[in-house]
């Protein structure tokens, strides 16, 4: 079986092509650009085939699904990082909308009957009152930053295209996932970063932080990539599953963890840059309908994602 997973050198990406090449039965293909940085995958050569392909060219990607015929599709490339959202709204809108809809417009110009997964995200539910928790797939979508936004057009726009010309697409709502390799502009990297840059000596004993009120349900990536293949393997063309744990943690119960883990004492102190104009403050997941569908669950302890991001960032400091 052929698999394409474009933005594959990201932190899902990377991971996701771990486990299919871990599954040995499929051939897996990555889409990266010229300036990609390609450390998270450079361990994967040989095994997986690098293709370079700029997805915001239209002709590119016609070229790019010609030469692959994929049978599945993961597509994860996209700028997802929440606060960029803020500073550049049209590059997020219209790059990741624009993204998809040249992967889809190929589709049906080649007649491919791939598979599609599209990873949306939880940021979609937005703004949740209290009594929706934990959210199902059915909650209003109240959107709070142009990157939410973008996600939502591009959940909606799989659906149209499932509902218009029967691409086989199916979507997911994937809460906080984290774990090795993750940016070091999220909340758990950051934190274990900057605790390893004091332990090395390289950083004062003072970790910035921004609101620790907020919470969050968090799941392993290696976790999360079993997830999106089950999605894709097993889920209902045109249907949207969220995928999570159903536990939800505080930041600043993030960062406890994480100073206990640590070598040395640090002072927590508050980064006004680190503050969004308006910030989700609440999202905890239902994912009955995935898990009565697949028997998918999650395996790894947040304690131990939490000691492997530590550990990581040990390693590259």
């Amino acid at each position: 079986m052929r698999v394409l997973i474009t933005g594959f050198t990201g932190f899902v990406g990377s991971h996701l092509a771990d486990y299919l090449v871990g599954r040995g039965d499929v051939e897996v293909f990555g889409t990266h650009r010229w300036r990609s940085r390609l450390e998270n995958v450079e361990h994967l050569r040989g095994r997986v085939q690098f293709v370079e392909c700029d997805l915001r060219d239209a002709g590119a990607v016609r070229r790019l699904l010609r030469q692959v015929r994929p049978e599945r599709i993961f597509h994860l490339a996209a700028q997802s990082y929440v606060p960029t959202s803020w500073a550049a709204p049209a590059e997020t809108l219209t790059g990741n909308v624009t993204l998809q809809l040249n992967l889809f417009e190929a589709l049906r110009d080649l007649e491919l009957p791939a598979r599609v997964h599209v990873a949306g995200s939880s940021e979609e539910y937005g703004l949740v009152q209290p009594h929706e928790v934990p959210i199902r797939e059915e909650n209003p979508l109240r959107p709070l930053s142009p990157y939410a936004v973008s996600k939502v057009a591009q959940d909606l726009l799989a659906y149209q295209y499932w509902q218009s010309h029967r691409l086989h697409v199916v979507r997911t709502r994937a809460f906080n996932h984290t774990g090795p390799r993750r940016g070091e502009v999220f909340v758990t990297s950051s934190f274990a970063r900057q605790i390893a840059e004091v332990e090395k000596g390289v950083r004062e004993p003072v970790v910035l932080v921004g609101n620790l009120e907020a919470i969050r349900d968090f799941t392993d990536v290696r976790d999360m990539v079993r997830a999106y293949w089950a999605a894709l393997d097993q889920g209902t063309p045109g249907e949207v599953y969220n995928i999570c744990s159903g536990r939800g943690y505080t930041a600043r119960q993030v960062l406890d963890a994480l100073l206990g883990l640590a070598h040395v004492r640090v002072e927590v102190r508050e980064d006004p840059a680190r503050m969004r104009p308006s910030d989700v403050l609440l999202l905890v997941g239902n994912c009955e309908r995935f898990r009565a569908l697949t028997g998918w669950q999650p395996t790894i302890p947040f304690e131990v994602t939490l000691k492997d991001i530590l550990e990581y960032w040990r390693s590259r400091v």
